[in-house]
């Protein structure tokens, strides 16, 4: 039941996460919302950049600890953070000199990405006390304050000051919550044992992180090549909804199987024999390509009435014509940062994973100038970017495929069977009767994917 709350929690935090965009791109006007988007896109850059390297070492050395190990890695991977809390500061401060934002956004900016940053660590070592549940309510119940904040500041004073404000206040509730509900048990270690698990952690998960703050930079680059194209017009804000809306579920998403399957899948690679490594990485191969196959095919299946129903008239011709493609392009991204990069993070190929993203990178940001040079539609400057990521994606499969933790042939044909029955309901009409069909029909198709593939492992707890 852990693992199904959450799931619970995690898809309750990416639907919190699409009635924000929706939210913010209504209550604000169209200056303020690309000031606000930049803001928000920037300072998720920088989460990832100063606490993405702790994330990834807590995960990688954590998972496989136990006992005073475990304590001590706490100790030291919570003062780390720290550390990085501050140096976002210094690093930001120096940086806004060079921003076109105004000095109150990119404070703002940078209080959201240190909060959020040591709040998703604090929760990595809840989840890693074998706390799963409290770690996924701690996650929705940010999310829920993070969406009344932003909510109120963006109606109540209809700027994006305001509503930075009102998501860094949700930010701090939530590290609240968790300081008083869970006491984590810490061991301070020496000097030179904290010195020596910093090194460590510096050695693999600065690269790791690197690779992630590329990976990272390949949207946001994708943005600024297409919106400096279109200039601050409906369909610039159209596009730059698409991109904030469907990075997000697939982003929650690889979260959660994440938080749910990975420390499982480094103790077996740490601690399992011949075969169970292999086994385990597979699990987690199905998991991933299956479910995210779904989301796209219900991304694609319900945009036109999430569209209609919540974007304003100015942007609503840019968005649909975005955002079937972008919704692809996050797919491919998607499984080339988390699924591909699997195996290296095991075995600790930084180095590799640096390569794979750089390449990404310079590839997506040739490919999407030329097509914008070249005039092509919003829409063909994406799929440009689709095509040369899939190319990265086929170079890079070779640590995977030397692994040999296939996934099973049919749940990927069910999966694709489910996603194209559910992404054949954008052709329905866009009414409430029909809207609640397309829920009930999408439903079911999940969860027939979801119980065949035994993802949550029900059926394997069920037994005797």
């Amino acid at each position: 039941m852990a693992r199904l709350s959450a799931v619970a929690g995690y898809i309750y935090q990416s639907a919190t996460a699409i009635v924000l965009i929706f939210a913010i791109s209504h209550l604000l006007g169209a200056a303020d919302y690309t000031s606000f988007s930049l803001a928000l896109a920037s300072s998720q850059l920088l989460c990832v950049l100063m606490f993405e390297w702790l994330q990834l070492a807590g995960l990688r050395f954590l998972a496989a600890a136990d006992g005073h190990e475990a304590a001590r890695l706490r100790w030291s991977l919570l003062c780390a953070g720290l550390l990085s809390a501050l140096a976002l500061v210094l690093i930001g401060a120096c940086a806004s000199k060079l921003s076109r934002l105004s000095p109150d956004i990119v404070a703002l900016g940078l209080s959201v990405a240190m909060l959020q940053g040591f709040a998703d660590l604090y929760f990595l070592t809840i989840r890693l006390c074998d706390r799963l549940g409290l770690a996924s309510c701690l996650l929705a119940l940010r999310a829920s304050a993070v969406l009344g904040g932003a909510v109120a500041g963006a109606a109540f004073w209809g700027t994006a000051e305001a509503t930075l404000i009102g998501i860094a206040s949700g930010q701090a509730a939530g590290l609240a919550a968790g300081l008083v509900t869970h006491r984590a048990r810490l061991a301070r270690p020496p000097l030179s044992i904290l010195l020596r698990d910093w090194s460590e952690f510096c050695r693999y998960g600065l690269l790791a992180a690197g690779a992630s703050v590329i990976h990272l930079s390949v949207p946001v680059l994708l943005r600024f090549i297409i919106v400096s194209r279109l200039g601050a017009t409906g369909a610039s804000a159209g596009f730059s909804i698409a991109l904030d809306l469907l990075q997000r579920p697939f982003g929650v998403l690889n979260a959660a199987i994440h938080t749910i399957s990975y420390p499982e899948v480094v103790q077996d690679f740490e601690r399992g024999g011949a075969s169970r490594p292999a086994d385990s990485a597979r699990r987690m191969f199905e998991f991933m390509v299956c479910t995210t196959v779904v989301l796209l095919g219900g991304l694609i299946g319900f945009i036109p009435d999430a569209a209609h129903l919540l974007l304003a008239q100015d942007s609503l011709d840019g968005f649909l014509a975005t955002a079937p493609m972008v919704a692809l392009f996050y797919f491919l991204h998607l499984h080339l940062q988390s699924t591909v990069a699997l195996v290296p993070h095991l075995e600790k190929l930084a180095i590799r994973l640096v390569v794979v993203a750089t390449t990404q990178l310079i590839l997506v940001a040739a490919a999407s100038a030329l097509a914008a040079a070249a005039g092509l539609s919003p829409r063909g400057a994406v799929a440009s970017a689709s095509a040369a990521t899939v190319i990265v994606i086929v170079l890079a499969l070779g640590p995977t495929v030397q692994y040999r933790a296939v996934p099973r042939a049919i749940l990927i044909v069910q999966a694709l069977a489910a996603a194209m029955l559910i992404g054949s309901l954008a052709s329905m009409p866009i009414q409430p009767l029909w809207l609640a069909a397309k829920i009930v029909i999408a439903g079911l198709a999940a969860a027939i994917v979801a119980w065949r593939g035994d993802f949550l492992m029900l059926a394997r707890h069920s037994k005797p």
